[in-house]
Formats: structure tokens, sequence, C-alpha cells
């Protein structure tokens, strides 16, 4: 008679789950490092560098405290050796990527004079999005169409409180401020549906305060406004 030893299957299950769960948090429609654009891509490569750095003063000072346990590699961690790895030349060279990476990548969100862009109105309620197209007579309720391949001002503002516009996979968030205008310049690269979310909590139907980005290759795109136009 044999003992059958080993792991029982819901520890396989529950291992399985856990090794799925980063990537999963990496994934989806809301997820900031699944960029579809070139503003999501610079703060998404933002995040990385940082991630990195973190990482790197983490290994740097968990073998710092491991060495303190070892005999052998204890009289190697010297006060003098400490204070200039630990505080001086690890960090320095962390903050100076970080730095760097901020400040070059962060161009890259800021709008261009001289730039052809699409300008769409869009006024936050609670609790709902409306979205406006100049030069023509469309607003929809909390479905956004937009070109693909073309740079986007969206000019954002708010009926009652603040609000707060994002797109996950395609930029930074920015306020909805009553009796303000905020403009962020936003792109898609691919066709699809997006998701976007009010990210400033605005009282108790906050949470469902979602609205659908519908990218549309260009020849597409009027024909969706005249669809919609047509309602």
């Amino acid at each position: 008679m044999s003992n059958n030893v080993g792991p029982h299957p819901w520890f396989h299950r529950a291992a399985a789950g856990a090794a799925a769960l980063p990537a999963a948090g990496c994934s989806g429609d809301y997820s900031t490092l699944a960029p579809a654009g070139p503003a999501a891509e610079a703060i998404a490569l933002i995040w990385w560098i940082m991630l990195a750095g973190a990482t790197i003063i983490f290994l740097a000072t968990s073998l710092a405290l491991a060495g303190a346990f070892i005999p052998s590699i204890r009289p190697l961690l010297t006060p003098k050796r400490l204070i200039l790895w630990g505080g001086l030349v690890v960090p320095s060279l962390g903050l100076t990527a970080l730095v760097a990476g901020a400040f070059t990548l962060g161009e890259r969100l800021l709008p261009r004079q001289g730039a052809e862009t699409l300008r769409i109105e869009v006024v936050a309620r609670q609790f709902a999005w409306e979205f406006r197209y100049p030069g023509t007579p469309v607003a929809t309720r909390d479905v956004l169409h937009i070109p693909v391949g073309r740079d986007i001002d969206f000019a954002v503002t708010s009926e009652d409180v603040i609000h707060s516009f994002w797109i996950p996979r395609l930029g930074g968030k920015i306020d909805a401020i009553p009796g303000h205008k905020n403009i962020v310049r936003l792109r898609a690269d691919a066709p699809g549906n997006y998701g976007g979310i009010c990210a400033e909590y605005c009282g108790e139907g906050h949470a469902p305060m979602r609205f659908i980005v519908i990218a549309h290759a260009p020849e597409d795109y009027e024909a969706a406004l005249t669809s919609e136009a047509a309602r």
C-alpha cells in the first residue's frame, strides 16, 4: 500500500492563480501597462524605469542586510563603504536615471504648437460623460468616437463638481473643473475599444461613471459620426 505524498490539488490551483495575478494586472481595458498611444507609452516607460530603480535599491539593501549575517562578508561592510555605496553611489545612479527619464519622456506629454489636431469637447456631470464634436451636431453620452493615428485635444470641463477624465491605455488623467477647461492631448495608434473612467471621487454614483472609447480607422470615423447623428 502506497501513500500519495504531495501537495494537495488546491495548492496547485492557488499557486497558478498567484502566478497569474501579475500578468493580469498588466492587461485589460484599464491597464496603464498596456499602452495604445504615445502618451500612454511614455507614462508606462516611466513606470518601468521607476520599478527598475526601486528593484535595484531593494536588492542592494537586501544584500547588505544578508551580508551582515555572514561572517566572511561582515568585515567588508565597513561604515565607510556602506555610506559611500549605500548612501551615495546607488541612490545617485537610481535618482539620475529617474530624473532623466521623467524629463525626457515627460516632454512627450506636452501639446505641441502647430500640430494638426482634432478637438473634442468633454463635459462631465454626475454621473455621466458627454462628448461634443465641433463642426457637427453630434453629441454622444458615455461613448466617445475618435479616429486612429490623429492627435486629439480634449477640452474637459464639468457642470457640477470636480471629476477626472482618464483613458488609461491612451494617456494620463486631467481634472474636469466647473467653469474651466483643461486640455489634454491623446492619440490612439490602433483601432479598438478602450475603457475610460472618472478618476476623482464625485459622489455616490462615482464607481459606475465610465465610458467607452471607440477608435475607428480614419475612413470609418466620419461614418460613425454620421450614424450617431441619425439616431
